[in-house]
């Protein structure tokens, strides 16, 4: 249905219909019955576990003596902020922004490049943890995850319980802290763990989910990004109570109906019909790209840039137990014009050396005369289970080859560090992207 913002308007702009929704969020007597519509349920089903500072905290690891300290995770000037710690967020810095503000805004930051390695190693065991619970988890990035706690009660006991296992086993195993937040709904568990931060735990019960979101306001619920935010604010709704109170029809006719509805249901904690929580299929593809402090050219550069990402993204394959058939190149130039050349592969894999060797391939068919390129990216696409998928030899394979000798190298890392066993082109471009305070 089309949206009519200007009827909307006419009708919140009245001082009598605001004055009427204000008196009837006054008013309320919050639902106590489960009978009652606007009851969002007695138990608390689900758990929102986030890790605070992620990037930051598992960057930390290797440098101890800057905890404490403003750090910011990212490459160059021309990169973005990948994470900041608390210390940095208190100048201004937030996730995502142009490192170059954030330098500007926290001049005494340490910059650290990201480690992906590490992140991918950390973040599967703490999916492990959760798995430990249940076997419904659904990841929302490498650093949070939705946890359906429903049938785990008989085992484990109360949600409290489940959540401060999962804190104690996250630091005790990884060293790094998380905050959970739970709730009878994502929504609303997702907005409890956030009120929890940093390291620590909130649980809203079914009579407590009323009154713990109407007094936030409207751009607190999730899923209510700034333009909707703003949209609700010109029609006179700042909180969420006050949103909740607005008449269904009304918000139909002004925001549509599928997202009316939506909304009405987050303002009074109902979205579990919307979206419970689905354990996630196979990942469509699998890669790595790097944006560079300063353009590339050399061809020799851009192939050793290319075995890091080819290296990268099959260790991520190798972690996931899956197999790819189609390698993606993404080169992005100067001018932030952006190319994607892709070719299948006679069979799936999971190795370094023909992931590279094929992206090699498409960068040599581009015939580029020393273009300079701003970012490279390399991507495996028609993924497949490994241990599903059939992978014909060759007659002229040794019985053991580049995979059996890079699983080896997996092991090695897991035990020795990321650094035990690496090409020896990339032991030196390694040493370069972990310098603090490098903004090259």
């Amino acid at each position: 249905m089309a949206r009519q913002p200007r009827e909307l308007g006419m009708v919140m702009a009245g001082a009598q219909i605001l004055k009427r929704v204000d008196d009837r969020v006054a008013g309320t007597s919050y639902p106590a019955d489960p009978a009652d519509p606007a009851w969002p349920g007695e138990d608390i089903t689900v758990l929102h576990v986030d890790m605070d500072a992620f990037y930051a905290s598992v960057s930390l690891l290797d440098h101890p003596e800057l905890r404490g300290q403003p750090v910011l995770i990212g490459g160059g000037w021309r990169s973005v902020v990948l994470c900041a710690t608390y210390e940095a967020r208190a100048f201004g810095v937030r996730s995502g922004m142009p490192m170059a503000t954030a330098r500007r805004l926290c001049p005494p930051a340490v910059v650290v490049r990201p480690d992906y390695d590490s992140y991918t190693r950390v973040s599967e065991a703490i999916m492990a943890i959760f798995a430990e619970v249940t076997p419904r988890v659904q990841p929302v990035s490498m650093e949070e995850a939705f946890l359906d706690v429903s049938a785990a009660g008989r085992q484990w006991g109360g949600p409290e319980v489940i959540g401060q296992w999962i804190r104690d086993a996250v630091a005790d195993e990884q060293q790094i802290t998380c905050s959970i937040g739970g709730a009878p709904c994502k929504a609303v568990a997702k907005m409890a763990s956030r009120a929890a931060k940093p390291d620590g735990m909130r649980l809203v019960s079914g009579p407590e989910v009323v009154p713990f979101l109407h007094p936030m306001p409207v751009g607190s619920l999730w899923g209510v990004g700034e333009a909707t935010e703003s949209e609700l604010h010109q029609f006179g709704l700042r909180t969420v109570a006050q949103l909740a109170h607005v008449p269904l029809a009304t918000l139909r006719r002004a925001m549509g109906k599928g997202q009316a509805e939506r909304l009405h249901a987050l303002a009074w904690g109902q979205d579990g019909a919307f979206d419970p929580v689905v354990a996630p299929q196979l990942e469509r593809s699998v890669g790595s790209s790097e944006t560079f402090a300063h353009d590339i050219d050399d061809p020799e550069e851009i192939r050793r840039r290319l075995l890091h990402l080819a290296e990268r993204t099959a260790s991520r394959m190798r972690h996931g137990e899956v197999l790819g058939r189609t390698v993606v190149l993404t080169v992005r130039f100067s001018d932030f014009t952006t190319i994607t050349r892709s070719r299948t592969i006679a069979a799936p894999t999971d190795v370094t050396r023909e992931i590279h060797a094929t992206a090699c391939a498409l960068y040599d068919a581009l015939g580029l005369q020393r273009a300079r390129i701003r970012l490279l990216g390399v991507r495996v696409e028609g993924i497949t289970e490994a241990g599903r998928t059939l992978v014909q030899g060759r007659l002229d394979e040794p019985e053991r080859g580049w995979r059996e000798a890079e699983r080896a190298m997996d092991r090695a890392a897991a035990r020795f560090g990321d650094n035990a066993v690496r090409p020896a082109s990339l032991i030196a471009g390694r040493r370069s992207t972990r310098t603090l305070g490098n903004t090259d």
